[in-house]
């Protein structure tokens, strides 16, 4: 099976390799920990902080396991190269909402790094994939579960 490509800014990539190394460094040390306490209070078989303990533990090593391999995968975005003639992974555009007449700004990123709260959305979200490669000006429809949404690409930045 071939992995899918990780599309990732500088600051992505900052951010994936912090959380792996905490969760190895910290994580793991304080999830081994609270075991070995679990399991000294003795019958485990019906020990909540024990099953706990083992969940989590589960969890981070499922986390570095997934945190390996889109770093391993993982594509830069050469923050130099992008083009702001169209919109590409790494720009960052203000859109007009045609129907409220409201601006708002976006960047666009690899999915490993989209959050809406931060108005980072996906270069794969149905808004990403409706702008991507279309210049200044362009008006795209988007269709999202509510209905269809128009947007004119207002500018388009670095």
């Amino acid at each position: 099976m071939v992995s899918k490509e990780v599309i990732l800014t500088h600051g992505g990539l900052l951010k994936l390799e912090k959380e792996l190394e905490q969760l190895k460094s910290v994580k793991r040390k304080e999830v081994a920990s609270r075991i070995k306490i679990a399991i000294d209070f003795g019958d485990i078989s019906e020990n909540s902080e024990y099953e706990d303990a083992k969940n989590e533990q589960a969890f981070i090593e499922g986390r570095i396991i997934t945190l390996e391999k889109m770093l391993r995968n993982a594509i830069l975005i050469d923050e130099g190269e992008i083009n702001t003639d169209n919109v590409s992974v790494g720009s960052t555009v203000t859109l007009k909402d045609l129907e409220f007449d409201e601006d708002v700004d976006y960047t666009i990123v690899g999915t490993a790094e989209a959050n809406p709260g931060e108005n980072k959305i996906s270069n794969e979200s149905p808004v990403g994939k409706a702008i991507l490669g279309k210049p200044v000006g362009s008006i795209v429809e988007v269709s999202v579960p509510a209905g269809n949404i128009k947007y004119q690409i207002l500018s388009i930045k670095k």
